[in-house]
């Protein structure tokens, strides 16, 4: 292939970080992610007039990327600044969904949040010469192009705040994996962010795909939510890379119906995610779930909601952080809820350091099955490999890491890092899941900081006395 896209990406790079209208990383995602979401989506259009003769674009003639972006020698400078800034994002924020064009409320929903940062046309007109050596019609290329966003979306996780969109991918691709999403079922994430639950199980599914109507049956059971508008952007983004014609996502706030409004028809067979946790619930959107479940902790707000959503018989895998397994009041009812209509099976604790540097809570991954009670739950506890003292940026968790759990998944014993709990025993406790490692060699223990603390007070004390009994002697 004739582009070097790595390289290309490193140029982008420098160019943007010459402009005096970008500051971090974050911003400069979201300034690629709304052009490489317009180049990806016009040159789809192409394809898409060509293969079907009553084809009509919902995107202006004028903003199509070839009518303004995609001749080198175009408008540039405040020429171009002034048409990206006052023509382009208005009107598309603006956009006519009257008809109910899915692609109209796409193009719409990505712009009505989303800016354009640069302050040099000349430099804008520089990236746009560097995209217009892509050609995503080239499914090679487009293939290749999606590794390499997959890692600027990875750099989201060091750029402060936005690190909540971004799930490590060997949790996604853990979880995706252990759940299982079959062709045909019905898959949603609630909280989706940039998208990479839904592209892992894009890619789980394409391994089950033999005839062209699975294809579509693929594109229609996929749902993802998302309600802040940079990384529903970047989700867009990701799903039209990994041949997804018209995501189905949604620019809305989970939390923000009354849980009574969804029916059946609702309810889905898989849920992936990670919710947002640590928030606190915006609007009083509290007041939509019922009294006895009311908390301003969106982890457990989702929680409700995701027993709700579950067909009978169907499975989820989350991400959840120590705090949703402890607690009483509203907590301990949540679990009890949990608990008695689900079947939570599994729960993998992980290291402190997953999500670093975004977050340094404890996480857990956890599986259940809609339908049934709990009966008994089989903990194991995931260990950072030997010698590695926490995950870290360019140390982080790896996929190949879950193979001893794979390997364990369907063959359960207990050993040094498994463990199984009744439920009598978590009922007892208040329904309290944070249940520690029985097994683990006290030699292990980790330590928190104040224990630390007191440890160390402890053996000054200690040297204290010696010093003083040799002084005694001495004198």
């Amino acid at each position: 292939m004739g582009i070097n896209l790595s390289g290309m990406m490193k140029t982008i790079r420098n160019i943007m970080r010459e402009d005096t209208g970008l500051n971090g990383d974050a911003q400069r995602i979201e300034q690629l992610g709304w052009m490489i979401f317009l180049k990806v989506l016009s040159d789809k259009e192409k394809e898409l007039e060509l293969m079907e003769d009553e084809y009509v674009s919902p995107l202006p003639a004028v903003y199509h990327w070839d009518q303004w972006a995609g001749n080198d020698e175009g408008m540039t400078g405040d020429e171009l600044l002034t048409f990206v800034d006052r023509k382009l994002f208005p009107d598309l924020k603006n956009l006519d969904v009257s008809t109910g064009n899915k692609r109209a409320l796409i193009i719409r929903d990505v712009f009505e949040g989303n800016h354009n940062y640069m302050k040099s046309g000349t430099n804008l007109r520089r990236v746009l010469n560097k995209l217009n050596d892509l050609d995503f019609n080239v499914a090679e290329e487009r293939h290749l192009f999606g590794d390499i966003y997959e890692g600027m979306l990875k750099e989201l996780q060091s750029a402060g705040k936005s690190g909540e969109f971004y799930t490590p991918r060997a949790v996604t691709q853990f979880l995706t994996d252990m759940v299982n999403p079959r062709l045909g079922e019905k898959v949603l994430d609630p909280a989706c962010g940039t998208g990479g639950f839904l592209t892992c199980t894009i890619e789980h599914l394409k391994k089950q795909v033999t005839q062209a109507h699975q294809r579509k049956a693929l594109q229609e059971n996929l749902t993802g939510w998302e309600y802040k508008p940079l990384p529903f952007l970047l989700a867009t983004t990701n799903l039209i890379l990994h041949d997804i014609e018209i995501p189905n996502l949604s620019f809305d706030d989970s939390l923000s119906r009354p849980l009574s409004d969804y029916k059946n028809q609702d309810k889905v067979n898989v849920i992936l995610t990670n919710p947002p946790f640590g928030g606190v619930v915006a609007n009083g959107y509290e007041k939509n779930f019922p009294q006895n479940f009311r908390t301003k902790e969106s982890a457990d707000l989702f929680l409700i909601l995701m027993i709700r959503l579950l067909k009978d018989g169907g499975r989820a895998g989350i991400v959840l952080p120590d705090g949703s397994l402890t607690g009483d009041g509203v907590k301990q009812r949540i679990r009890e809820k949990w608990l008695t209509s689900c079947n939570l099976h599994t729960i993998v604790r992980l290291p402190n350091s997953v999500f670093a540097p975004y977050a340094t809570v404890a996480t857990n991954l956890l599986f259940f099955e809609k339908g049934r009670p709990t009966q008994e739950i089989w903990y194991y506890e995931h260990r950072l490999p030997d010698g590695q003292k926490s995950y870290s940026k360019t140390k982080p968790i790896k996929v190949d890491e879950f193979e001893p759990i794979k390997n364990w998944w369907n063959n359960r014993q207990e050993s040094e890092l498994v463990w199984k709990v009744p439920i009598e025993i978590i009922k007892d406790r208040g329904w309290d899941l944070d249940i520690k490692n029985p097994n683990r060699k006290e030699d292990d223990a980790a330590h928190t900081t104040s224990e630390l603390l007191a440890m160390l007070h402890e053996s000054f004390k200690k040297s204290d006395e010696l010093l003083g009994k040799l002084k005694k002697e001495l004198v």
